[in-house]
């Protein structure tokens, strides 16, 4: 871990706020990352490639903290949220976002595929909820984000591993919300559509609305700051999602083959 036990002084930036982001070696996770260190905050990013969290680091040394993680393994995610603590100070922000994706469809249909981004995707959300929670409850402040998406609203083609852990996210927020008001945290749900990253490169079929993933993080970014509960863009490809919640079957069906071409 860059940060502990290689004989660093204490974060010159100590005073400032820290946001703690996993999924940071690329995708959405790495340009958030960018974007809150160019704009001066301090930011501690785990991910499971360490190379490539490093290569994310380098892009604003002064502000960013390496801590390694593969998020589906329990105790590590406890050890990690307590070293960055102890060597950079209370975790302000978490914005949970590791995750992967492996289109499933009728034809490679996997209980193995299935279960591992149910590990990754959810479990991995859970682990960081579970180590971030009580800290933040104690101190009667905190700042978690939750990143599912909007294959989590309703059934798209060949998600049908991926898009049940975003919905079991989705719910998960929901169910929590209440209970960290009272605790004075503030959680949010952010629901990207669709953005050009590596994930992303992985679907066989149309995708309206693709977003540069720079501009999803200024989005996400701006929404942290904004408050709600959900963060979600592109907004008029979400909106649009968000009516397809409302259709009955016999038009919802119709209506995403003709979208997707699926």
């Amino acid at each position: 871990m860059h940060g502990e036990g290689n004989g660093e002084e204490a974060d010159p930036n100590g005073g400032k706020p820290l946001t703690w982001i996993t999924g940071a070696s690329s995708g959405i996770g790495r340009a958030l990352a960018i974007h809150l260190a160019n704009a001066g905050e301090r930011v501690a990013l785990s991910a499971r490639n360490g190379e490539d969290l490093a290569a994310t680091a380098q892009m604003s040394a002064a502000r960013m903290r390496i801590f390694p993680l593969d998020v589906t393994d329990r105790k590590a995610t406890a050890a990690t949220v307590a070293a960055i603590e102890r060597w950079l100070g209370p975790i302000d922000r978490a914005v949970l976002n590791a995750g992967t994706h492996t289109p499933m469809s009728l034809e490679d249909f996997s209980a193995d595929t299935a279960r591992r981004l149910m590990e990754v995707n959810y479990m991995g959300v859970v682990h960081g909820l579970e180590a971030l929670l009580p800290r933040m409850r104690a101190r009667g402040r905190g700042h978690v984000a939750v990143v599912a998406s909007v294959a989590g609203y309703r059934g798209l083609p060949t998600a049908a591993a991926y898009g049940p852990t975003k919905a079991a996210l989705i719910n998960l927020c929901e169910s929590l919300k209440p209970d960290c008001d009272r605790a004075g945290i503030r959680l949010q749900l952010v629901c990207p559509g669709f953005v050009d990253t590596p994930l992303t490169a992985r679907n066989g079929f149309a995708m309206p609305d693709l977003m540069p993933v720079e501009d999803a993080a200024r989005e996400l970014a701006d929404g942290l700051e904004r408050g709600g509960f959900e963060i979600a863009f592109p907004r008029r490809f979400t909106r649009k999602l968000k009516l397809a919640r409302l259709l009955p079957y016999r038009a919802y069906f119709p209506l995403v083959r003709k979208v997707t071409g699926a």
